[in-house]
């Protein structure tokens, strides 16, 4: 079945839009645990990366099929898989949602895409965000969070991608940014070139699988563990 995003989209002409990118990377840099901010700011300045991704969705018979089923990452549809075995990806995921106390249905809604195919694609790019995280096995501190931008940034070339690390960075504490930049940063270039399209991956339908067999099937290299 086909699942709409609801929620009413915004049209906005050149200026328009240029004028929210600019409000809501200012925003965003002010207080980054503004969601609504940067996700603004993706779709502002990545529709042409998320029309990219859309042609490579289309060409994939995988990819294909979650455009035309249009499943979604919310708790109404994953919620079983707390319920799953403990080694499996879906119970993976199950436990980093719960460990944190993250809700899936927290993401905000598309509002700057101009069909409903595209709104469908920025949804699905922010809501497998968590998927990633399970997989590479990356924290939700702010290394982890911009060690993984770059490898969205790797994998759907979005402008906000790269922003998010530069303004990530600028945070750090010296000690931090030479974690990154000599541990974290060289994996994630490495793990988001040598991975599956990540894009075109029905993740649902592997739940049950055992987590490390998912991390072979698709090219994915957990992050190593830091140096103490």
């Amino acid at each position: 079945m086909v699942r709409m995003i609801e929620g009413g989209r915004i049209r906005l002409n050149r200026w328009q839009q240029a004028a929210v990118a600019v409000g809501s990377a200012v925003g965003a840099l002010l207080n980054p645990r503004r969601a609504d901010l940067i996700a603004a700011l993706g779709e502002t300045t990545g529709k042409p990366a998320f029309e990219r991704v859309l042609e490579r969705m289309k060409r994939s018979p995988e990819g294909r099929a979650v455009l035309l089923e249009r499943p979604r990452v919310i708790s109404a549809e994953v919620g079983h898989v707390r319920d799953l075995p403990p080694n499996t990806f879906g119970a993976a995921y199950s436990n980093f949602m719960a460990s944190r106390n993250f809700s899936p249905d927290d993401r905000p809604l598309v509002r700057f895409m101009d069909t409903d195919e595209l709104a469908y694609v920025a949804m699905r790019a922010r809501e497998v965000h968590d998927f990633w995280h399970t997989l590479f096995g990356l924290p939700t501190n702010l290394i982890g969070e911009s060690a993984l931008k770059v490898i969205e940034f790797e994998q759907m070339h979005l402008p906000m991608c790269l922003l998010s690390v530069l303004g990530g960075t600028a945070r750090f504490s010296e000690r931090q940014r030479n974690l990154f930049f000599q541990h974290y940063f060289p994996w994630a270039i490495r793990a988001g070139m040598q991975s599956t399209d990540l894009m075109c991956l029905y993740y649902e339908r592997n739940f049950h699988e055992d987590l490390e067999d998912v991390r072979r099937k698709w090219g994915i290299v957990p992050a190593p563990v830091p140096p103490k």
